[in-house]
């Protein structure tokens, strides 16, 4: 995939869907409403219609997981596969 490409997407946090059924754009801002949310899990929006109920609330459980057992120095990423493939 070309970084031009990825760019172009459209990426959603599918950690926080919308009354409407729409999710909430990727990211947080500065702002006070937005000091409130969780961390977000953030896929393109063709990956986010793909995915199953399970498979989006395995995902951010797994990154809301991972956020709080690691402690954060300074304002590095935290990375989780989103689709996680049982055996």
């Amino acid at each position: 995939m070309s970084l031009k490409k990825w760019f172009a997407e459209k990426w959603v946090d599918i950690g926080s869907k919308r009354k409407d059924g729409s999710f909430a754009p990727c990211g947080r801002t500065k702002q006070k409403k937005d000091a409130k949310r969780k961390y977000p899990k953030c896929v393109p929006m063709s990956k986010a219609m793909r995915m199953s109920a399970k498979q989006k609330q395995s995902a951010v459980r797994r990154k809301r997981i991972a956020e709080k057992v690691r402690q954060r120095k300074g304002k590095s990423p935290i990375n989780v596969k989103t689709i996680v493939n049982k055996k």
